[in-house]
């Protein structure tokens, strides 16, 4: 069975354009119909392995671990844990979403459009099962081609320009990426005597202190890119403002979590001493960023660009909590990683829907909203203050659970972070008097017509989510907990000298105390 669920979740949407290459580019209907059909199925089989998954087992589970490319040691190596869980869950949602929401926005190239939204769904999948490095990179380099596509070709005026800027910056950390997998594939094999890129046995492998710092340098300048982390950020608003709106809900949403969960599965565990030593440069980058992020939010005049440069604000967060290294910041980092792609996927996904109507993006051109599309006011309004972090909304455990964490790591970097929260109350709830408040200031928002019943279908559930989040997270936590925890031990396992427990844990260095660093993750 998890050869079936987990080759079929991961595959399932090639399957869709297979069948969408026989079809005539005429055929509008049944080229929408065959992607929905297919992201609608995929989503299903991601429920049967939601289900299927053991939520208190420890370790991969589905795991598939079969020759591909003998003479280099390659292998389809598959398998999830918690954290891999959600992100998938995430993925085959906004997936789903994004595909319905395309509905009547895309109007040319419809069938090439639809391909590159399924190819995408299979690459971002294909990097959370991944446990094979090279594997890993395959799809972490095919993600590439259809997000090019979706933004040069769907996208706004400026969209080649979005387009290269989005593949050079992430060309560049990836190029990085590969020089430090064959190193580590080469040391590997001086290690066992065995060519293999599986994660799972490097896992095992001491690295010394030297060689850490280096291979972490470049694995985190590739992850850093992609989340982005300030100032590797500059690629993110160009590409978020030029394109279509599905293409800003999976950038927004999944994409930039790929660089975040790198850091989780690969540098965390495999670099742990190097970690802990760019640990106060890391928090201090993230912190920035949630302080800058929401800054520059403030002064945008365009919604969408405001909600791009929110991003790297609330990604700063993900970072810092990660960067805690206890299990209150991890497991905020994680669900705040999914939180986002709730929140700002829904965010971007209304900004569409008023463009659409409006073809407008300036805050200006808008006031009074409430009075002529009460039904997107009110979701508007909901995801908005759940991106603040409202209690009883997915945004506020998150956010909760990083500054705890951080604040047992180190009370400045927390007491810094919260200005953050005051800040994205100013420029959220300050868009919201000026666009959906006070009186219809432009006469053509009188008569706009509110959201249609395939709108309110693509946002209820993301609702729903903000809520369930918000109010009974439990779910989510007993999945990510045991996850969370053997990262949290790998790093531990990497020492020298080994703690007794996790009570306080230290590290050691080529055989002399270099750095040490206390977390203590509770319930241990």
């Amino acid at each position: 069975m998890g050869l079936d669920i987990l080759t079929l979740v991961t595959f399932f949407p090639l399957l869709g354009i297979i069948l969408l290459l026989f079809v005539p580019k005429t055929q509008v209907g049944s080229i929408r119909a065959i992607a929905i059909i297919i992201a609608f199925i995929t989503l299903l089989l991601s429920f049967v392995m939601y289900s299927l998954f053991d939520p208190f087992a420890n370790g991969m589970q589905f795991e598939i671990n079969i020759p591909w490319i003998t003479a280099f040691g390659i292998n389809y190596h598959v398998g999830i844990d918690g954290i891999s869980l959600l992100l998938i869950m995430l993925t085959t949602i906004l997936s789903l979403i994004a595909i319905i929401s395309s509905w009547s926005a895309i109007t040319t190239g419809i069938k090439g459009y639809y391909i590159s939204l399924l190819l995408l769904e299979t690459g971002m999948i294909g990097v959370f099962v991944a446990l094979d490095l090279f594997l890993f990179y395959v799809f972490w380099e095919a993600m590439l081609i259809p997000m090019y596509f979706l933004i040069g070709v769907w996208g706004g005026p400026r969209k080649i320009y979005a387009a290269i800027k989005f593949v050079l910056f992430t060309m560049f950390g990836s190029l990085l990426m590969l020089v430090a997998l064959l190193y580590l594939y080469f040391m590997y094999h001086s290690y066992s005597g065995e060519y293999s890129f599986d994660l799972l046995k490097m896992y095992q492998m001491p690295i010394p202190m030297g060689a850490q710092t280096y291979l972490f340098m470049a694995f985190a300048l590739a992850f850093a890119i992609k989340v982005p982390i300030w100032p590797f950020h500059t690629w993110l608003p160009d590409a978020h403002v030029e394109a279509p709106t599905a293409g800003s809900v999976i950038l927004a949403g999944v994409l930039l979590k790929m660089g975040t969960y790198g850091f989780v599965r690969i540098c965390l565990p495999l670099f742990p001493q190097a970690t802990l030593e760019f640990v106060p440069l890391i928090s201090i980058l993230a912190i920035i960023g949630i302080i800058y992020g929401a800054l520059v939010s403030m002064v945008q005049r365009d919604v969408k660009s405001l909600i791009a440069f929110s991003s790297v604000s609330h990604l700063g967060f993900v970072m810092l909590g990660m960067m805690a290294l206890n299990v209150q910041g991890l497991e905020g980092s994680v669900i705040q990683m999914i939180n986002h792609g709730i929140s700002t996927g829904a965010l971007f996904l209304l900004v569409g829907m008023i463009y659409e109507r409006r073809h407008t993006r300036m805050i200006a051109d808008f006031g009074g909203l409430s009075k002529s599309m009460p039904v997107f006011s009110t979701f508007f309004m909901i995801v908005a203050l759940s991106s603040i972090g409202l209690p009883l909304t997915n945004g506020f455990v998150g956010e909760f659970l990083i500054l705890l964490g951080t604040f047992k790591a180190n009370t400045l970097y927390a007491v810094l972070a919260s200005i953050g929260v005051i800040l994205a109350a100013c420029y959220m709830l300050w868009m919201l008097q000026r666009v959906i408040f006070g009186k219809i200031t432009n006469v053509a928002n009188e008569n706009l017509h509110d959201l249609s019943g395939r709108e309110k279908l693509v946002l209820i559930p993301l609702i729903i989510l903000i809520f369930w989040i918000g109010i009974y997270p439990k779910p989510f936590f007993i999945r990510m907990e045991p996850a969370v925890k053997n990262i949290l031990h790998l790093m531990q396992k990497s020492g020298k000298e080994k703690a007794q427990n996790f009570e306080e844990l230290k590290f050691y260095m080529d055989g002399s105390k270099a750095s040490e660093y206390t977390f203590k993750p509770d319930g241990e």
